[in-house]
């Protein structure tokens, strides 16, 4: 059994020191099984560390921005462990992105270098000769940017010729190791800076309280469901990780995949959003005999409803626990612990406390904490917190102020210092000077039998300001009228709060953490002639 986070000096919470451990105390134990390839953790560090010695051999230095644009691979971790070893800093880029969106990335952090999948040569060839700081680009799988041979046929060859001794990079728990882009849903992405020590605290945290509302332990087999380019699923892997145990990789989700991957290799923890739960529970096979190795999963990014998680209860036996972060907590702030989770929870609605180590407060626009039960902007104190934005100072500014990170939901605690999500705070829709908060309405829509999800937005009125339009995606084979769903509210939330509108869809856009994207649901609906969508003024 490998060190854990508690018995580790802060000074060696960083990612090159986790690498060496693990493969000086388990060597031959499995750190990435992906697609039927098993990754030892002594051949992880063998690979990354002569993967850091070619990076510095191609002249990346200490602080220097490394990008990589490809599906989640062990590839992925070799190159992300290598900038570790080489002091530099991983900028993993969405491989759902257009060019436009990939180029903005790539010149908004100075990435001297990228590693792409051949799957993604097309979208970097076509920014490539836009960028002259970018001096090399990688086939992960194949040769470089000019044709010629990647030092042999991968990334593994690439760095076949250095040695793998570890390199020393002179950094520690709060320098750099990664800048992960948020998902830019109020304007152009973000790139926030998070350190090692962001990997380390939660769990270092938890064991020094003696709480386990969530944990991860050496012989934890934890499927990675989330794509490695947003702070879930790099989180999630990377506490696997730290803490010796193996990870199971899916290139990308698929329901069918995640439950054969479970029952095959004896998944014990996962993170995923409710719906992909949801999708899980509905495959065929999926009883609970093929979840019997699981002991806890953590889910977030949307809540679940009761009637979803007295499912998920049943389906999958084991314990849940809700957590409530952001790119910029770099880790865990909150959580609903797994004791919370059953039907009929008094707190159920809540996304819970925070977790051992950080702190929450709800300020008003004069910036002063509110008491219980007032609606105001949710601050949070996290020592995983972000570094700050990619020289962005101004933002940086606005967001960390003090120690203190704004975010951007809007929320209450309770008098037992449970926090509750209302919505973001761009997304409040006003009407006649009353604050509307979406994420309510749609909790109301959704407890309808006939609606499997739904989205909230408002559009402008001349009367009032803004209008309620609902977009909702029915249960397959049930039917429901407008009328029958506004009915449905009535008595639920105030007149005030009802759509006025409904519309339906097959599906509706989330990004890749499972959050909905309410600026895409109003583009469709504001542009029926490119995207129609069946609507129905009440």
């Amino acid at each position: 059994m490998t060190d854990t986070p508690s018995g580790i000096p802060r000074e060696r919470w960083t990612l090159t020191h986790s690498s060496r451990a693990h493969a000086g105390s388990r060597p031959d134990h499995p750190a990435i099984i992906c697609e039927g390839r098993v990754t030892t953790y002594d051949k992880l560090h063998r690979d990354s560390s002569r993967a850091a010695h070619a990076l510095r051999a191609g002249g990346a230095r200490r602080g220097d921005r490394v990008a990589y644009l490809g599906r989640e691979s062990e590839n992925y971790y070799v190159v992300m462990l290598a900038c570790a070893k080489a002091g530099a800093v991983l900028v993993p880029v969405n491989w759902r992105l257009t060019p436009t969106e990939v180029d903005h990335i790539l010149r908004d952090s100075g990435a001297a270098l990228i590693f792409v999948d051949d799957e993604f040569w097309d979208t970097v060839a076509a920014v490539r000769h836009q960028l002259p700081g970018l001096r090399r680009v990688i086939r992960v799988d194949g040769t470089d940017a000019d044709g010629e041979p990647a030092r042999g046929a991968g990334l593994p060859a690439w760095a076949a010729d250095q040695p793998d001794s570890e390199p020393v990079p002179g950094t520690g728990p709060d320098d750099a190791v990664v800048q992960i882009y948020t998902s830019g849903t109020t304007g152009l992405p973000k790139g926030a800076v998070l350190a090692h020590r962001s990997f380390f605290t939660l769990p270092h945290a938890m064991r020094e309280h003696g709480a386990a509302w969530i944990d991860w332990l050496p012989d934890d087999v934890s499927l990675i469901s989330l794509p490695g380019f947003g702070v879930a699923g790099i989180g999630w892997f990377l506490h696997t990780f730290n803490a010796g145990g193996t990870n199971v990789i899916m290139p990308q989700f698929d329901p069918q995949e995640a439950v054969r991957l479970i029952r095959t290799h004896k998944v014990t923890t996962t993170f995923a959003a409710p719906a992909m739960l949801q999708m899980m529970a509905a495959e065929r096979g999926a009883g609970p005999e093929a979840f019997t190795s699981l002991r806890k999963i953590a889910y977030g990014a949307a809540p679940m409803s009761e009637t979803l998680l007295k499912q998920c209860l049943e389906t999958y036996g084991c314990e849940f626990a809700q957590i409530y972060a952001s790119t910029e907590t770099g880790s865990v702030a909150v959580c609903l612990p797994p004791e919370a989770h059953h039907p009929g929870s008094p707190v159920l609605d809540s996304v819970g406390r925070p977790c051992p180590g950080n702190e929450v407060k709800v300020i008003g626009p004069d910036g002063d904490p509110l008491p219980p039960g007032e609606i105001g902007q949710i601050c949070v104190r996290a020592p995983s917190r972000m570094l700050g934005y990619w020289n962005l100072p101004e933002a940086t500014a606005r967001t960390l102020v003090g120690e203190w990170l704004h975010m951007g939901d809007a929320g209450y605690l309770d008098e037992d210092g449970y926090l509750h999500l209302c919505d973001r705070i761009n997304d409040t829709i006003i009407v006649a000077g009353q604050n509307i908060y979406p994420a309510e309405v749609e909790k109301a829509l959704v407890a309808h039998p006939a609606v499997a999800d739904a989205a909230v937005v408002g559009l402008p009125d001349e009367h009032w300001g803004e209008s309620v339009h609902a977009v909702v995606v029915l249960r397959p084979g049930a039917e429901a009228h407008p009328r029958e769903l506004l009915l449905s509210l009535r008595g639920r939330l105030a007149d005030y709060k009802i759509p006025t509108a409904y519309h339906f869809t097959d599906s509706l856009p989330r990004n890749p953490s499972g959050k909905i994207l309410r600026r895409a649901v109003r583009e469709r609906l504001t542009a029926p002639a490119r995207d129609p969508l069946a609507g129905t003024v009440v």
